[in-house]
């Protein structure tokens, strides 16, 4: 007899999912972050039904940050083209 259990909690506002207590990322998959959640999330749209135990604390990352990362990885494909572009010449 195995004494494995699993548990299974869903918000019901915003519909992030724990499970075993753990945070996981709906779309990926992947082990969440609850206070990042809080930031791009249920600081911003939760509610009395948020269940996110880190909802209401400052931190994590932001919505800013992601806009952020994102352009910054753009502006370095577009150096990286003009630097080809540059040593390749009009082919």
């Amino acid at each position: 007899m195995s004494d494995l259990s699993l548990s299974r909690k869903e918000c019901p506002k915003c519909g992030a999912t724990w499970i075993n207590g753990q945070h996981i990322w709906g779309g990926t998959g992947n082990t969440g972050n609850e206070l990042d959640l809080a930031s791009l999330v249920c600081n911003r749209l939760g509610n009395d039904q948020c269940i996110n135990p880190m909802k209401g604390s400052d931190g994590g990352q932001t919505w800013d940050y992601r806009a952020g990362y994102i352009d910054g990885k753009i502006d370095e494909r577009r150096s990286m083209m003009e630097t080809l572009k540059d040593t390749m010449g009009d082919v």
